[in-house]
């Protein structure tokens, strides 16, 4: 089985959790018995998340040999120039080492996303901007660290793909079953 999730801001990538008070996890929106995320999304971070029952799976899916892209819409703080997008498309260099190189591309909008709670912090004097960004990798809060390497800080960000499995229509805390070979198409 394998399950497509609209990871809600501020829902923990797991079932369960000891902290006092509890947050939010995955338990409490009724995903199919026996499923586990194939991958995370931080705690600040939202949109598409992959569960399935299929070990072997799991490992197709988060294993960076593999290779399989994340594309992520990545609101930040600031107008990218064109040397800050030439810098993440070439790789950025991170304490834990270089990234690859990503897909990026600007915007000319804000995406037609669902609004987020609480909402995104707006300062009349900072612009900002919107940024569709791949990557072929998965370190801890690894978008966040790239931009923020380059001078732009994340402000929002929201993965919409994983390979071929795309969020489509799914609102916040909405899943649905899907084809087992859906992120390798």
């Amino acid at each position: 089985m394998l399950v497509a999730f609209n990871k809600p801001h501020g829902v923990l990538c797991q079932f369960t959790d000891r902290s006092t008070p509890p947050r939010p996890t995955l338990a409490g929106f009724g995903l199919p018995p026996g499923v586990y995320p194939a991958g995370r999304l931080d705690h600040d971070s939202e949109g598409l998340l992959l569960l399935t029952d299929d070990g072997a799976l799991v490992h197709r899916i988060t294993d960076p040999r593999h290779k399989l892209a994340k594309t992520y819409l990545v609101q930040v703080e600031g107008e990218p120039s064109p040397e800050q997008l030439a810098q993440l498309r070439d790789g950025v260099e991170l304490r834990d080492g270089p990234t690859r190189p990503a897909r990026v591309r600007l915007l000319d909008a804000a995406p037609p996303l669902w609004p987020r709670e609480p909402p995104v912090r707006v300062r009349k004097t900072v612009p900002d901007a919107w940024l569709e960004l791949a990557i072929r990798e998965g370190r801890n809060r690894q978008v966040r660290r790239m931009t923020a390497a380059v001078g732009l800080p994340t402000l929002r960000l929201v993965r919409v793909a994983i390979g071929g499995a795309g969020l489509g229509e799914l609102g916040p805390g909405a899943w649905m079953e899907l084809p087992h070979a859906t992120p390798f198409t």
